[in-house]
């Protein structure tokens, strides 16, 4: 059994190559996603779909359930409902900046990370993603009013075992330049839209970080 938790399969790595192209759906050449939250009091369910050009939700190409244990707690991205293929998964683990959470493919191999920068996030959330070898983004929240709200209703009472329902914004940048965003909807289902803005993002990369932005937010 594999870091994943499923069984490895058998031949040579070129083989184990191809089988996971042939079963990933082609999410490469799509730049913006959304991710959808089913309502749950013990995991999160999400579905992450393909975005039409209205905004809506078309094909759905990667799924994913999350139980509230802990900051490591392990979230594994499977390709379709079945959950039979794995996409991607992602687990924090102790490190130097608190907790740093690898992303790995399906034979468990990785292939990116990210952390949250405490120091930074005092004031407005930040993220760094790293993209071995590609690139190195700085994601921050962009409304400081939202920070501010946010920071507030992780000191009232009780509220910080509820997921934080104000609507917020993240940009990331390499050098200033910005490279994609992440944008949480106001609704009555929790909603994420993902618009990747350079084609050399890793997209389950950037799909698992996005996940992790929401199954993270109580812990």
């Amino acid at each position: 059994m594999d870091s994943t938790g499923t069984e490895p399969s058998t031949g040579t790595g070129a083989e184990k190559d191809k089988a996971a192209a042939a079963a990933a759906p082609d999410i490469q050449s799509h730049d913006t996603f959304v991710i959808k939250k089913k309502l749950s009091l013990t995991a999160g369910e999400y579905v992450v779909s393909v975005a039409r050009p209205d905004g809506s939700e078309g094909e759905p190409v990667a799924y994913a359930r999350e139980k509230r244990l802990s900051l490591r707690g392990q979230v594994t991205v499977y390709t379709d409902a079945s959950k039979k293929s794995v996409l991607a998964a992602f687990k924090g683990r102790d490190h130097e900046v608190g907790y740093m959470y690898d992303v790995w493919d399906a034979s468990g191999r990785p292939f990116g990370s990210f952390y949250e920068d405490a120091g930074a996030s005092f004031l407005r959330r930040t993220w760094q993603v790293r993209q071995p070898g590609t690139m190195k983004l700085t994601g921050r929240e962009r409304s400081r009013v939202a920070a501010f709200v946010r920071f507030v209703w992780e000191f009232v009472p009780y509220l910080e075992y509820v997921p934080f329902i104000w609507p917020y914004r993240f940009k990331y940048t390499e050098s200033g330049k910005p490279l994609m965003t992440v944008t949480k909807k106001l609704g009555l289902h929790t909603r994420y839209v993902l618009e990747i803005l350079a084609p050399d993002i890793d997209r389950r990369l950037a799909i698992a970080h996005t996940l992790a932005l929401d199954a993270l937010e109580v812990d």
